[in-house]
Protein backbone atom coordinates (compact mmCIF):
# COMPACT_ATOMS: atom_id res chain seq x y z
CA UNK A 1 0.00 0.00 0.00
CA UNK A 2 1.00 3.61 -0.28
CA UNK A 3 0.84 6.89 1.61
CA UNK A 4 -1.99 7.95 -0.66
CA UNK A 5 -2.05 11.65 0.10
CA UNK A 6 1.66 12.44 0.03
CA UNK A 7 2.44 12.40 -3.68
CA UNK A 8 3.88 15.67 -4.98
CA UNK A 9 5.51 16.98 -8.11
CA UNK A 10 4.76 18.79 -11.34
CA UNK A 11 3.33 15.79 -13.11
CA UNK A 12 0.25 14.55 -14.95
CA UNK A 13 -2.45 12.31 -13.48
CA UNK A 14 -5.28 10.40 -15.15
CA UNK A 15 -8.17 9.41 -12.88
CA UNK A 16 -10.57 6.68 -14.05
CA UNK A 17 -13.74 6.33 -12.02
CA UNK A 18 -16.30 3.68 -11.14
CA UNK A 19 -19.15 2.81 -13.44
CA UNK A 20 -19.52 -0.90 -14.12
CA UNK A 21 -18.49 -2.91 -17.16
CA UNK A 22 -20.36 -0.51 -19.43
CA UNK A 23 -18.74 2.51 -17.80
CA UNK A 24 -15.35 0.97 -18.48
CA UNK A 25 -16.24 0.77 -22.16
CA UNK A 26 -17.27 4.41 -22.12
CA UNK A 27 -13.97 5.42 -20.48
CA UNK A 28 -12.00 3.60 -23.14
CA UNK A 29 -14.11 5.29 -25.80
CA UNK A 30 -13.39 8.73 -24.34
CA UNK A 31 -9.66 8.00 -24.24
CA UNK A 32 -9.76 6.79 -27.84
CA UNK A 33 -11.66 9.89 -28.92
CA UNK A 34 -9.12 12.16 -27.26
CA UNK A 35 -6.39 10.41 -29.23
CA UNK A 36 -8.42 11.12 -32.37
CA UNK A 37 -8.24 14.80 -31.38
CA UNK A 38 -4.50 14.69 -30.76
CA UNK A 39 -4.14 14.12 -27.00
CA UNK A 40 -3.02 10.76 -25.59
CA UNK A 41 -3.54 10.51 -21.82
CA UNK A 42 -2.24 6.97 -21.46
CA UNK A 43 1.29 8.16 -20.72
CA UNK A 44 0.22 9.92 -17.52
CA UNK A 45 2.76 9.94 -14.70
CA UNK A 46 0.07 8.55 -12.38
CA UNK A 47 -3.09 6.60 -13.14
CA UNK A 48 -5.74 6.16 -10.45
CA UNK A 49 -8.38 3.49 -10.98
CA UNK A 50 -11.52 2.70 -9.01
CA UNK A 51 -13.82 -0.25 -9.71
CA UNK A 52 -14.39 -0.32 -13.50
CA UNK A 53 -11.68 2.31 -13.77
CA UNK A 54 -9.31 -0.04 -11.96
CA UNK A 55 -9.59 -2.56 -14.80
CA UNK A 56 -8.99 0.10 -17.45
CA UNK A 57 -6.14 1.62 -15.44
CA UNK A 58 -4.42 -1.74 -15.06
CA UNK A 59 -4.77 -2.50 -18.76
CA UNK A 60 -3.47 0.90 -19.85
CA UNK A 61 -0.57 0.94 -17.39
CA UNK A 62 0.65 -2.47 -18.50
CA UNK A 63 1.29 -1.27 -22.04
CA UNK A 64 0.00 -4.60 -23.38
CA UNK A 65 -2.02 -4.29 -26.55
CA UNK A 66 -2.49 -0.54 -26.47
CA UNK A 67 -5.55 1.68 -26.50
CA UNK A 68 -6.59 0.74 -30.05
CA UNK A 69 -6.84 -2.92 -29.09
CA UNK A 70 -8.75 -2.11 -25.91
CA UNK A 71 -11.23 -0.03 -27.87
CA UNK A 72 -11.78 -2.78 -30.42
CA UNK A 73 -12.40 -5.23 -27.57
CA UNK A 74 -15.32 -3.09 -26.46
CA UNK A 75 -16.91 -3.51 -29.88
CA UNK A 76 -16.35 -7.22 -30.45
CA UNK A 77 -19.38 -8.37 -28.45
CA UNK A 78 -17.44 -10.90 -26.40
CA UNK A 79 -18.90 -11.30 -22.91
CA UNK A 80 -15.95 -11.34 -20.51
CA UNK A 81 -18.29 -11.63 -17.56
CA UNK A 82 -22.00 -12.30 -17.00
CA UNK A 83 -24.58 -9.55 -16.82
CA UNK A 84 -25.54 -8.50 -13.32
CA UNK A 85 -27.90 -6.00 -11.74
CA UNK A 86 -28.34 -4.02 -8.56
CA UNK A 87 -31.85 -5.03 -7.52
CA UNK A 88 -34.31 -2.51 -6.12
CA UNK A 89 -33.96 -3.74 -2.51
CA UNK A 90 -30.18 -3.29 -2.74
CA UNK A 91 -30.53 0.15 -4.30
CA UNK A 92 -32.82 1.17 -1.45
CA UNK A 93 -30.26 -0.05 1.08
CA UNK A 94 -27.62 2.07 -0.66
CA UNK A 95 -29.89 5.11 -0.42
CA UNK A 96 -30.67 4.43 3.24
CA UNK A 97 -26.95 4.04 3.98
CA UNK A 98 -26.30 7.50 2.50
CA UNK A 99 -29.07 9.07 4.56
CA UNK A 100 -27.81 7.49 7.79
CA UNK A 101 -24.10 8.21 7.25
CA UNK A 102 -22.12 11.33 8.04
CA UNK A 103 -18.76 10.35 6.53
CA UNK A 104 -17.55 8.20 3.61
CA UNK A 105 -16.13 5.77 6.16
CA UNK A 106 -19.47 5.32 7.90
CA UNK A 107 -21.11 4.80 4.52
CA UNK A 108 -18.42 2.25 3.67
CA UNK A 109 -19.06 0.35 6.90
CA UNK A 110 -22.79 0.16 6.20
CA UNK A 111 -22.24 -1.13 2.68
CA UNK A 112 -19.52 -3.43 3.98
CA UNK A 113 -22.09 -5.11 6.23
CA UNK A 114 -24.42 -5.44 3.25
CA UNK A 115 -21.64 -6.98 1.17
CA UNK A 116 -20.55 -9.44 3.84
CA UNK A 117 -24.10 -10.73 4.31
CA UNK A 118 -25.20 -10.86 0.66
CA UNK A 119 -25.46 -14.20 -1.17
CA UNK A 120 -23.22 -13.96 -4.25
CA UNK A 121 -20.97 -16.11 -6.40
CA UNK A 122 -17.94 -17.72 -4.79
CA UNK A 123 -15.03 -15.38 -4.19
CA UNK A 124 -12.66 -17.58 -6.21
CA UNK A 125 -15.05 -17.57 -9.16
CA UNK A 126 -15.27 -13.80 -9.11
CA UNK A 127 -11.48 -13.49 -8.99
CA UNK A 128 -11.23 -15.75 -12.04
CA UNK A 129 -13.71 -13.56 -13.92
CA UNK A 130 -11.65 -10.46 -13.22
CA UNK A 131 -8.47 -12.30 -14.23
CA UNK A 132 -10.05 -13.19 -17.58
CA UNK A 133 -11.05 -9.59 -18.07
CA UNK A 134 -7.50 -8.42 -17.42
CA UNK A 135 -6.16 -11.02 -19.84
CA UNK A 136 -2.39 -10.79 -20.18
CA UNK A 137 -2.23 -7.91 -17.70
CA UNK A 138 -0.93 -9.87 -14.74
CA UNK A 139 1.91 -7.83 -13.18
CA UNK A 140 2.09 -4.36 -11.70
CA UNK A 141 3.54 -1.84 -14.15
CA UNK A 142 6.79 -0.06 -13.50
CA UNK A 143 5.09 3.35 -13.49
CA UNK A 144 2.80 4.62 -10.72
CA UNK A 145 -0.65 3.02 -10.61
CA UNK A 146 -3.10 3.26 -7.71
CA UNK A 147 -6.00 0.80 -7.37
CA UNK A 148 -8.56 1.75 -4.73
CA UNK A 149 -10.58 -0.44 -2.39
CA UNK A 150 -12.59 0.05 0.80
CA UNK A 151 -12.19 -2.01 3.98
CA UNK A 152 -15.55 -3.73 4.52
CA UNK A 153 -15.28 -3.44 8.31
CA UNK A 154 -13.70 -0.03 8.89
CA UNK A 155 -15.05 1.66 5.76
CA UNK A 156 -11.65 3.24 5.14
CA UNK A 157 -10.24 3.78 1.68
CA UNK A 158 -6.88 2.38 0.69
CA UNK A 159 -4.93 2.41 -2.54
CA UNK A 160 -2.82 -0.53 -3.62
CA UNK A 161 0.33 -0.03 -5.66
CA UNK A 162 3.28 -2.05 -6.86
CA UNK A 163 5.07 -1.85 -3.51
CA UNK A 164 2.45 -3.51 -1.36
CA UNK A 165 3.03 -7.14 -2.24
CA UNK A 166 -0.58 -7.64 -3.37
CA UNK A 167 -1.06 -9.32 -6.77
CA UNK A 168 -2.57 -6.96 -9.31
CA UNK A 169 -5.54 -9.22 -10.02
CA UNK A 170 -6.41 -9.29 -6.30
CA UNK A 171 -6.25 -5.51 -6.03
CA UNK A 172 -8.51 -5.09 -9.07
CA UNK A 173 -10.91 -7.77 -7.84
CA UNK A 174 -11.23 -5.91 -4.54
CA UNK A 175 -11.77 -2.61 -6.30
CA UNK A 176 -14.59 -4.14 -8.39
CA UNK A 177 -16.38 -5.86 -5.48
CA UNK A 178 -19.74 -4.08 -5.72
CA UNK A 179 -21.64 -4.61 -2.44
CA UNK A 180 -24.67 -6.79 -2.91
CA UNK A 181 -23.56 -7.95 -6.37
CA UNK A 182 -20.07 -9.45 -6.00
CA UNK A 183 -18.36 -10.93 -2.93
CA UNK A 184 -15.85 -8.92 -0.91
CA UNK A 185 -12.26 -9.83 -1.79
CA UNK A 186 -9.94 -11.20 0.86
CA UNK A 187 -6.51 -9.58 1.04
CA UNK A 188 -4.19 -9.74 4.03
CA UNK A 189 -6.83 -11.40 6.17
CA UNK A 190 -9.32 -8.55 5.64
CA UNK A 191 -12.32 -8.19 3.34
CA UNK A 192 -12.44 -5.43 0.75
CA UNK A 193 -15.21 -3.86 -1.30
CA UNK A 194 -15.57 -1.57 -4.30
CA UNK A 195 -13.22 1.42 -4.37
CA UNK A 196 -16.03 3.53 -5.85
CA UNK A 197 -17.90 3.38 -2.54
CA UNK A 198 -15.66 6.07 -1.04
CA UNK A 199 -16.28 8.28 -4.08
CA UNK A 200 -17.03 7.50 -7.70
CA UNK A 201 -13.68 8.91 -8.85
CA UNK A 202 -11.33 9.21 -5.85
CA UNK A 203 -9.72 12.10 -7.67
CA UNK A 204 -8.27 13.40 -4.42
CA UNK A 205 -5.55 10.77 -4.84
CA UNK A 206 -4.13 12.91 -7.64
CA UNK A 207 -3.33 15.70 -5.16
CA UNK A 208 0.10 17.19 -5.80
CA UNK A 209 -0.08 16.70 -9.57
CA UNK A 210 -0.23 19.84 -11.65
CA UNK A 211 -2.30 18.50 -14.55
CA UNK A 212 -5.22 16.17 -13.91
CA UNK A 213 -7.89 14.71 -16.16
CA UNK A 214 -10.76 12.86 -14.50
CA UNK A 215 -12.91 10.51 -16.59
CA UNK A 216 -15.84 9.34 -14.50
CA UNK A 217 -18.80 7.31 -15.82
CA UNK A 218 -20.82 8.36 -12.77
CA UNK A 219 -21.22 12.06 -11.98
CA UNK A 220 -23.12 11.35 -8.77
CA UNK A 221 -22.30 12.74 -5.37
CA UNK A 222 -24.06 13.13 -2.03
CA UNK A 223 -23.58 14.66 1.39
CA UNK A 224 -21.05 11.94 2.21
CA UNK A 225 -19.71 10.86 -1.21
CA UNK A 226 -18.02 13.68 -3.11
CA UNK A 227 -18.82 13.95 -6.80
CA UNK A 228 -16.06 13.99 -9.44
CA UNK A 229 -16.88 17.65 -10.13
CA UNK A 230 -16.43 18.55 -6.46
CA UNK A 231 -13.16 16.66 -6.22
CA UNK A 232 -11.96 18.28 -9.43
CA UNK A 233 -12.82 21.70 -8.05
CA UNK A 234 -10.85 20.94 -4.89
CA UNK A 235 -7.80 19.98 -6.96
CA UNK A 236 -8.15 23.16 -9.01
CA UNK A 237 -8.43 25.23 -5.84
CA UNK A 238 -5.11 23.73 -4.76
CA UNK A 239 -3.48 24.96 -7.97
CA UNK A 240 -3.86 22.09 -10.45
CA UNK A 241 -5.15 22.37 -13.98
CA UNK A 242 -8.12 20.02 -14.10
CA UNK A 243 -10.66 18.74 -16.60
CA UNK A 244 -13.49 16.48 -15.42
CA UNK A 245 -15.36 14.43 -18.02
CA UNK A 246 -18.67 12.75 -17.14
CA UNK A 247 -21.25 11.32 -19.55
CA UNK A 248 -23.27 13.77 -21.65
CA UNK A 249 -26.88 13.05 -22.58
CA UNK A 250 -26.00 10.81 -25.52
CA UNK A 251 -23.51 8.84 -23.45
CA UNK A 252 -25.98 8.42 -20.58
CA UNK A 253 -28.50 7.03 -23.04
CA UNK A 254 -25.91 4.63 -24.50
CA UNK A 255 -24.81 3.44 -21.06
CA UNK A 256 -28.41 2.80 -20.10
CA UNK A 257 -29.86 2.02 -16.71
CA UNK A 258 -27.76 -1.06 -16.02
CA UNK A 259 -24.04 -0.42 -16.23
CA UNK A 260 -23.40 -4.06 -15.34
CA UNK A 261 -24.87 -5.43 -18.58
CA UNK A 262 -22.14 -6.02 -21.19
CA UNK A 263 -24.73 -5.78 -23.97
CA UNK A 264 -24.41 -1.97 -23.70
CA UNK A 265 -20.62 -1.90 -23.75
CA UNK A 266 -20.12 -1.28 -27.49
CA UNK A 267 -22.68 1.53 -27.63
CA UNK A 268 -21.12 3.18 -24.59
CA UNK A 269 -17.63 2.99 -26.11
CA UNK A 270 -18.83 4.60 -29.33
CA UNK A 271 -20.67 7.31 -27.41
CA UNK A 272 -17.60 8.04 -25.31
CA UNK A 273 -15.45 8.34 -28.41
CA UNK A 274 -17.94 10.79 -29.94
CA UNK A 275 -18.26 12.81 -26.72
CA UNK A 276 -14.50 13.26 -26.45
CA UNK A 277 -14.57 15.81 -29.27
CA UNK A 278 -16.40 18.30 -27.05
CA UNK A 279 -13.69 18.04 -24.38
CA UNK A 280 -10.67 17.86 -26.65
CA UNK A 281 -9.67 21.53 -26.49
CA UNK A 282 -9.99 21.70 -22.70
CA UNK A 283 -8.06 18.46 -22.22
CA UNK A 284 -5.31 19.63 -24.55
CA UNK A 285 -5.02 22.87 -22.59
CA UNK A 286 -4.70 20.96 -19.31
CA UNK A 287 -2.32 18.28 -20.59
CA UNK A 288 -0.13 20.65 -22.51
CA UNK A 289 0.02 23.23 -19.74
Amino acid sequence: MTQIEKRTGKRTALVLGAGGLVGAGWEIGVLRGLVDAGTDLTGADLIVGSSAGAVVAAQLSSGRGGLDALYEQQLDGEATEPAARLGLPTILRYALAVLRSRTPEEYGRRLGRLALAAPTVAEADRRETVARRLGRTTAWPARPLLITAVDAESGELTAYDEGGGVPLVDAVTASCAIPGVWPPATIGGRRWIDGGIHSTANAHLAAGHDRVVVIAPSARGSKVVLSPARQGADLAAAGARVEVITPDEASRKAIGRNALDPAHRAAAARAGRAQAASHAAAVAAVWGG
